[in-house]
This record gives structure tokens, sequence and C-alpha cells, in this order.
């Protein structure tokens, strides 16, 4: 059952219901560190947002909703 999520006014399709709690967690995560300019281990937030872009999925997803892509 496929399902749909609001991240910072975006929305995105995800794949199961499931997701969403998925979703809600990178996103909650992913803000943390933009508060905190927190990237480690990496050394700056650009080779951070490349390492998780390709993890792809819905990292991407919540990454764009973010404005880091």
């Amino acid at each position: 059952m496929a399902a749909e999520h609001r991240v910072n006014g975006h929305t995105f399709d995800l794949k199961a219901a499931s997701d969403v709690k998925v979703a809600e967690r990178v996103a909650a995560h992913m803000q943390r560190r933009i508060d905190e300019d927190d990237w480690r281990p990496f050394s700056c937030r650009d080779d951070a947002v490349r390492a998780w872009s390709r993890l792809g999925g819905i990292r991407v997803e919540v990454m764009r909703a973010l404005g880091l892509l």
C-alpha cells in the first residue's frame, strides 16, 4: 500500500505506509544535523550530502525537501 508524506512543505510518495515512520526519522535526523551543523563523520556538509545521495531512496527525497539538494 502506497503512502504520501510531507516534509518541509514538500510532498512525496512512499512505496509503503510503513515508510512514513522511516521518512519522519530521517527528516528528524537530518534536521538535527542542519541545526547543530554536525556532519560527522564527514568533514563537511557537502561530503555528507554526497555520501547520503548515493544511498538513494527516502534519504534523497528528504534531503530535497530540506533544501540539501
